[in-house]
């Protein structure tokens, strides 16, 4: 389907986001992370532009991540009724997690949920995340956990997920995946990276082991330096340190998510 440039016919600030949204889901997909069409990233308008109301933009369902493009990304409200002319569907069983952070979290700009293998693993792991690496320490740092409840598309589980993420920007969801909080759509992929990362690192570490009792851990004391550690690593930019390169990376190998 031919989907109109939406460029010239939506407020600047608006188009931007979809920019950094569209960019976000073609480096997911670059990145390996992508989950055929099941996962999704939600960005939240400013309430400058909404008028007080909370709209999202997120994924027409059905496409690819890597077919994404700034004017295919369709508006929702926060039941994830569509509030922009799509001829895509949504999908409000997937927007059911993303719904719930977003409404606990008003500093949640961008909320990013993967379904990778090396997530997934850890997820189903007893232990979590361990403190194994230099990833696992920026996670660890601000990491929660919520147990399996089935298909997260029952808004009863809304509540339940609420209480578990709590202020945490990782979130373990046992036996399903990752996600991630954001301020921003840089903040809520750095934090992927990282997270993602560590559950790469811990898959490989733990490979032939009996378990984790022979692995060398990050001592407490480092532990607890971690958040002044990221804020000089980023200059105390978070994500937007490391976006703009990014999008010069995408900008040479996939440009077409600014149509």
């Amino acid at each position: 389907m031919n989907i109109p440039n939406l460029e010239h016919a939506v407020d600047p600030q608006e188009w931007a986001l979809r920019c950094d949204l569209a960019a976000c889901y073609r480096l997911v997909a670059l990145h390996g992370w992508s989950d055929l069409v099941f996962t999704h990233i939600s960005a939240k308008l400013p309430l400058s532009l909404t008028g007080g109301d909370h709209q999202f933009l997120i994924n027409p369902y059905g496409l690819m991540f890597e077919e994404i493009t700034a004017s295919s990304l369709v508006k929702v409200d926060a039941e994830c009724n569509k509030l922009s002319e799509s001829p895509y569907p949504v999908n409000p069983a997937g927007f059911v997690i993303h719904s719930a952070v977003h409404e606990a979290r008003p500093d949640a700009g961008c909320v990013l949920h993967t379904h990778t293998r090396a997530g997934v693993a850890v997820s189903a792991q007893e232990h979590g995340v361990l403190p194994i690496s230099q990833q696992s320490t920026f996670v660890l740092a601000s990491v929660a956990y919520h147990d399996y409840e089935g298909v997260a598309f029952r808004s009863d589980e809304k509540p339940r997920l609420q209480d578990d993420l709590g202020e945490a920007n990782f979130l373990i969801l046992r036996n399903h995946g990752l996600l991630t909080v954001g301020a921003s759509i840089a903040d809520a992929f750095l934090g992927m990276y990282v997270l993602e990362s560590a559950c790469q690192i811990q898959i490989a570490a733990l490979a032939g082991q009996q378990g984790a009792e022979g692995l060398r851990q990050v001592h407490p004391r480092i532990l607890s330096g971690v958040a002044e550690a990221m804020r000089v690593q980023t200059g105390g930019m978070g994500g937007a340190f490391v976006w703009p390169a990014l999008l010069r990376k995408l900008e040479r190998t996939d440009p077409g998510y600014r149509a």
